[in-house]
């Protein structure tokens, strides 16, 4: 077992416990499938894959309590004197592995009952599941472009399926076939960009990528259309605009753990490989990225929470929610300065995130933007998961007066909605949102500062209306429904709601769970 960045032969040895959490939740998918042939009863597969998801889960505790480190590496040379690896595993990597086993943990709990109450194929359903979240926890240590992009299509391409498994809901295919149309030109666009970064940079390792565009006899055109098509790819993972047209139909049509899926595990995948690309592999081009990704911030959040202030369905404006908050996600990305060129001797292979570095403060602040972000949206999808077994149409009229007949899912909803709003006692979503606009403000972008206040005021129209239907009175011709919550979907809930109001009383786990000065190498 050889730590990071020790390896002088061309002969690599593996670090098993750095890869062991994607290789349990790997083989948990493959023991999913095997079990789905030989048993006739489906019931116990989401046990098994809740069981395989917590097994890798614990294996990131021996992971924390270690140094980084690395492997699949090729030794330093005298032109590159650090070694290049292609699977690092340090503080970055562990937090985005927690997020993702744990987020794929509560998804688990909600489709448990999902999968057995619509009739959908149990094994291909758990076996898709977990070899996309096996994609995700690969994707977060992957420290070169190839894996990264094999990586983001693992995530991906489960996904897809995964969406169209209602074989027979016409919207069920509608919605997949849109999803794999777009992704599909997305990874071409990507796979162009990155064919041209190592066009020009003979390198795919970030960190080789990063010490060749440091070189100021580039062709830095080329070069910067190169970086601006690689982010592509990513943008569409996230659902930034224009890559977001996916997202409302897909949630509609998908089933609804599915799509709590899609809008935390998923969009995590998508901002840690964006994360790793431009703060890694392309910081020379700074001046390039950040401009870029501060004007799809704006569209982003702009567009999202205009459209959703006419959704009338509970999963369409949860969708056009996710994309608004991606786009606040993608403010700190956004921190271009003008004194960041190609050949200006930034410190190419350094930790990101030195105590002065405003790059590593707003990568720090997407960060804990993202966790909390998770526990907020996961909550309520949980209890859209609830009410979709007794309302498939799942409108929010469904929802008036549930407070009434369902008064712990409601408060819980209503929790739920207010944090990601950003309103008391949701301080957690506050605290997210004041991290970043900061982190706006100190980065130099103070327009955009100023365009995330003006869409968190809108916000606030479509949040708190909702949040009013729970305390509506019923209308009297309604039938009174009193919905039972399956033990695993209220174990769910229960631990996003456990999750949300810890992180509301200590938000520190969350704000400073990545200190600017932990960097992304380590």
């Amino acid at each position: 077992m050889s730590p990071l960045f020790s390896g002088q032969s061309l002969v690599q040895s593996i670090d098993y416990a750095a890869i062991a959490p994607p290789v349990i939740v790997a083989l948990t998918a493959l023991l999913v499938l095997l079990a789905d042939l030989l048993s006739p009863r489906k019931g116990w597969l989401a046990g098994l894959a809740l069981a395989g998801t917590l097994a890798a889960l614990a294996s990131l505790a021996p992971l924390a309590a270690r140094g980084p480190r690395g492997t699949f590496c090729l030794p330093g040379t005298a032109t590159q004197p650090v070694p290049l690896c292609s699977y690092v595993v340090n503080e970055f990597t562990l937090v985005f592995q927690g997020l993702a086993l744990g987020a794929a943990a509560v998804v688990i709990l909600l489709a448990a009952r999902t999968v057995l109450d619509t009739h959908l194929p149990a094994g291909e359903f758990w076996f898709l599941l977990l070899c996309s979240v096996a994609g995700t926890v690969t994707l977060v240590a992957a420290r070169d472009l190839v894996t990264l992009v094999v990586a983001l299509e693992v995530v991906t391409l489960p996904a897809f399926a995964l969406v169209g498994l209602r074989r027979y809901d016409g919207r069920s295919s509608e919605a997949a076939l849109k999803f794999f149309l777009i992704g599909v030109v997305s990874t071409a666009v990507m796979l162009f960009g990155i064919s041209l970064v190592y066009g020009v940079t003979g390198q795919v390792h970030l960190q080789g990528v990063a010490a060749a565009l440091n070189r100021a006899e580039l062709q830095q055109p080329v070069t910067a259309v190169a970086v601006a098509l690689t982010l592509v790819g990513f943008t569409f993972k996230v659902s930034a605009v224009p890559f977001h047209f996916w997202t409302p139909d897909t949630y509609a049509g998908a089933p609804v753990p599915v799509a709590a899926y899609l809008s935390v595990v998923s969009k995590a995948a998508g901002f840690a490989g964006l994360i790793l690309v431009v703060s890694l592999g392309f910081r020379p081009y700074l001046h390039v990225w950040g401009p870029m990704l501060a004007v799809l911030a704006a569209l982003t959040m702009s567009v999202g929470n205009l459209v959703a202030l006419r959704q009338q369905t509970a999963l369409r404006l949860l969708a056009w929610s996710s994309i608004a908050q991606a786009g606040y996600m993608l403010v700190p990305l956004g921190v271009a300065r003008a004194s960041t060129q190609p050949g200006a001797g930034s410190a190419v292979g350094s930790a990101v995130g030195s105590a002065a570095d405003p790059v590593g403060q707003a990568l720090s602040a997407t960060v804990a933007y993202l966790l909390a972000y998770a526990v907020m949206n996961l909550g309520a999808f949980a209890v859209v998961v609830i009410v979709a077994r007794h309302r498939p149409e799942n409108r929010l009229s469904d929802y008036r007066g549930l407070v009434w007949t369902e008064p712990l899912t409601a408060l819980s909803l209503a929790f739920f909605l207010l944090c990601l709003a950003g309103l008391p006692p949701g301080l957690i979503g506050l605290f997210a949102k004041v991290v970043v606009f900061q982190a706006a403000v100190e980065g130099g972008v103070g327009w955009l500062a100023v365009v995330m206040a003006v869409n968190t005021v809108i916000a606030l129209y479509y949040y708190l209306y909702w949040t009013a239907l729970l305390f509506a009175r019923r209308d009297p011709e309604e039938p009174e429904l009193s919905y039972r919550i399956p033990v695993t979907t209220g174990l769910g809930l229960g631990l996003a709601l456990g999750a949300a109001l810890l992180l509301s009383v200590l938000p520190q786990l969350v704000l400073q769970v990545l200190p600017a000065q932990a960097g992304i190498l380590g």
